[in-house]
């Protein structure tokens, strides 16, 4: 077997599958929103499957204060010369523009780093999100979980299980969420 069968092999043991043809090998390499990761060792303790769901940000919050700062440098010089000039009501409004450009970027920026992380290894299904910096975690034992939609098609994705519910799916496309739903029971049944 060529060494990327082997891993992938390694792999379908950790998720409980039969033994697998190339098709199967093949299937499971081409999880559309996961990533799988071993580490290369026969224990199952180094095979583990990983979603991470991130906001689509254009700009990173070091561009954006890049961005801001010569915002701040162009319209402060304009004004300036204008208030040298004798029109003195251009520096307040000046001032003002820039703070509300200013508040608006730092809520991009605040929220530019929103993940959601699922990842499972072993037994355990952890889903951790991050929304302005802060972290919320939950862990669930793999063969309690339910993955499930929230109300209907197109609605976030709750994964519950022993007295707690998470809801997912909010930095991808209403769409595309029945499709991570199934590809999650999916990997959670072990193929």
């Amino acid at each position: 077997m060529f060494p990327r069968h082997e891993r992938l092999s390694q792999i379908a043991a950790f998720l409980k599958c039969r033994p697998l043809s190339h098709p199967d090998i093949d299937r499971i390499a081409r999880l559309r929103f996961a990533s799988v990761s071993a580490d290369g060792g026969a224990t199952h303790d180094t095979v583990g499957v990983q979603w991470l769901l991130k906001r689509n940000c254009s700009v990173t919050p070091a561009q954006l204060a890049g961005l801001y700062l010569s915002l701040c440098v162009v319209s402060l010089g304009i004004a300036t010369f204008f208030w040298l000039q004798g029109a003195r009501l251009v520096m307040p409004f000046a001032w003002l523009e820039l703070i509300v450009v200013g508040s608006a970027f730092l809520v991009y920026a605040r929220h530019a780093g929103d993940a959601e992380k699922i990842h499972l290894k072993g037994g355990q299904l952890v889903v951790e999100l991050e929304s302005a910096g802060r972290t919320e975690r939950a862990e669930f034992n793999r063969e309690w979980v339910r993955v499930e939609p929230s109300s209907g098609d197109g609605s976030l994705i709750e994964v519950s299980g022993q007295g707690r519910s998470v809801s997912v799916g909010r930095h991808l496309r209403p769409e595309l969420r029945p499709a991570l739903a199934r590809e999650i029971r999916y990997v959670l049944r072990g193929c």
